[in-house]
């Protein structure tokens, strides 16, 4: 069998390595754009504050060792312009000779990720306008900041935020311009408003409710033009989203933002050929329909599923609750499930529960309190999500509420649960089941 994939990365390589294991006699070819495998995207931003000494830690397997130790012929450079899904061909381009090349295939993955987006703004082409997406790019925009002394983030999602706090980090000045009218949109507003303080008190000028337009300058970014006016910069780091690189696959069923949706054993809408990662639609249990939640994890984990399905070994993919969370100064803050936003969405009547809890017992300093906002559905008191900010304590709760979402649970079945207690840890009711202890139904 002749496996084809496409993309080296999280979701490539994760079925790159299950096939290897499952299936001795498979042929395995990697056709990966850039120089660089299997790497952690997540880490980038950590670089930027010296968390992340080089970008080279952020390879976990380097291209050599797929070809020397795992017998995979790895190909770098190599851009894939079309399929011909009816002839099992991938055409593509050595992206620095164009030469031409064909590869026929028995199965093909695709695994392509996906690419940072930036609006038709004005001026795109000047220097000193970066994304955090590759160890390339990272490597230019280190360089960049030996010089700089303002930069100016556009976006407050996650990107953005880590990428605010690092390069604070570093000493330098950083303005935040976000069109919304709150920093993470995906928060419900009662918390954002504690982001917004967050980044306040440590620097950041936040600009919300404010549209770019372009950029201003020569041959280098002088400043960044608005609706409201002009802002001078030295900088930007442009963070507005992602958008699936699945340009050259055509014919296939797509979610309106072009990824590929794929059924649970990552399974495309052609035959003999598989998505993963970035590029694929992701099942989202609460909501019970395919969604985009672009994220590492889940990239690692429907790699694998497919990689196990080309290989023959029958795995579904679960799916997903949304979960999430980001480290942004001092705090955390961590959500699951779904916003009150989603919820209406889908027609869900809800309970909102809003209180706060203390990450370890009352009387063992020091001690932390967390804000928490649950949703529940009412009648069926089915819990549909939470999110959480706190210093301290916040990524046990979420990943303990994902667990519980992800297994259909109620608000009161959250009393039932044995969570580990100790008063370094949490109180005798840990913070999570507080809520069904005061609010639920007797």
């Amino acid at each position: 069998m002749k496996v084809v994939i496409i993309g080296g990365d999280a979701a490539g390589m994760s079925a790159a390595m299950e096939i290897y294991r499952n299936d001795k006699e498979a042929e395995i070819l990697v056709l990966e754009r850039s120089a660089i495998y299997s790497y952690g995207q997540c880490g980038l931003p950590y670089v930027i504050n010296g968390k992340v000494s080089h970008t080279d830690e952020l390879i976990a397997r380097d291209v050599e060792t797929y070809r020397e130790k795992y017998g995979m012929d790895a190909r770098i450079f190599h851009e894939v312009t079309a399929i011909d899904t009816q002839a099992q061909i991938v055409y593509a381009t050595d992206v620095n000779s164009n030469e031409a090349f064909e590869f026929s295939y028995d199965r093909l993955l695709i695994a392509t990720g996906a690419s940072p987006t930036m609006p038709a703004w004005e001026n795109q082409h000047l220097q000193g306008i970066h994304y955090v997406k590759t160890i390339p790019e990272m490597d230019v925009l280190m360089k960049d900041l030996a010089n700089t002394k303002h930069v100016t983030v556009i976006g407050a999602g996650y990107i953005g935020l880590e990428v605010a706090e690092t390069i604070r980090a570093r000493g330098l000045k950083v303005r935040m311009i976000q069109r919304g009218t709150q920093l993470m949109a995906n928060l419900d507003p009662e918390l954002a408003e504690l982001v917004l303080e967050e980044a306040i008190k440590n620097g950041i000028d936040v600009l919300l409710e404010e549209e770019v337009i372009g950029f201003e300058g020569q041959q280098n970014i002088r400043g960044v033009r608005t609706n409201k006016g002009s802002h001078e910069t030295d900088l930007v780091i442009v963070a507005t989203g992602v958008k699936p690189n699945t340009q050259f696959a055509n014919g296939f069923a797509k979610l309106p933002n072009g990824a590929l949706i794929v059924n649970e054993k990552m399974e495309t809408s052609i035959p003999n050929v598989y998505a993963a990662g970035d590029c694929a639609s992701h099942y989202h249990r609460v909501k019970q329909k395919d969604d985009y939640l672009p994220l590492g994890t889940t990239a690692n984990k429907q790699g694998r599923i497919a990689g196990l399905n080309i290989a023959g070994i029958e795995q579904t993919f679960k799916g997903i609750v949304g979960t999430s969370i980001l480290k942004f100064f001092d705090l955390q803050i961590g959500m699951t499930g779904l916003t009150n936003e989603a919820a209406d969405d889908l027609n869900h009547v809800v309970e909102v529960y809003r209180y706060e809890a203390n990450d370890v017992a009352s009387y063992y300093p020091p001690v932390s309190p967390m804000k928490i906002r649950m949703l529940v559905e009412q009648q069926s008191r089915q819990l549909l999500g939470m999110q959480a900010i706190g210093e301290s304590g916040v990524d046990k709760r979420i990943d303990v509420f994902a667990t519980a979402l992800f297994n259909a649970m109620t608000f009161e079945d959250l009393l039932d649960l044995d969570l580990a207690y100790a008063p370094p840890f949490n109180g005798v009711w840990d913070a999570i089941q507080q809520a069904p202890k005061r609010y639920g139904k007797k």
